[in-house]
């Protein structure tokens, strides 16, 4: 596995320790529908959030959340679409950003509503 994947993967895990520790119910992980993938769907209460992590190491090239493009957004949004009518969810929604940076400290930003 590339070493992009793992930071991905251990962003992904970081972003799934956060949301548990704040109450919510992790309900899917790198949900996928066609060529589109949801990293992390979570609810609470009535509230479901579909939410795209990205990691990085370091912000020379800009922060993490600046590289969630329209296309990916697009994409989420189709996904989303899909895993609401595969459960039937009547509750509402929103799309989330979790950014991480991994320096020597980690640094965990939720953005939400981000999209």
């Amino acid at each position: 596995m590339g070493k992009n994947n793992e930071l991905g993967l251990e962003g992904e895990q970081l972003a799934r320790d956060y949301l548990e520790q704040n109450a919510w119910h992790i309900c899917a992980c790198n949900y996928r529908y066609r060529r589109s993938e949801i990293d992390l769907i979570a609810s609470k209460n009535d509230l479901m959030i579909f939410v795209e992590v990205k990691t990085r190491t370091n912000t020379a090239f800009g922060m993490p959340e600046e590289f969630v493009n329209e296309n990916k957004v697009e994409n989420i949004h189709k996904a989303a679409v899909q895993y609401i009518i595969d459960i039937a969810w009547q509750g509402q929604i929103r799309f989330d950003i979790i950014a991480i940076v991994r320096k020597s400290t980690t640094e965990i930003t939720h953005f939400e509503d981000a999209f």
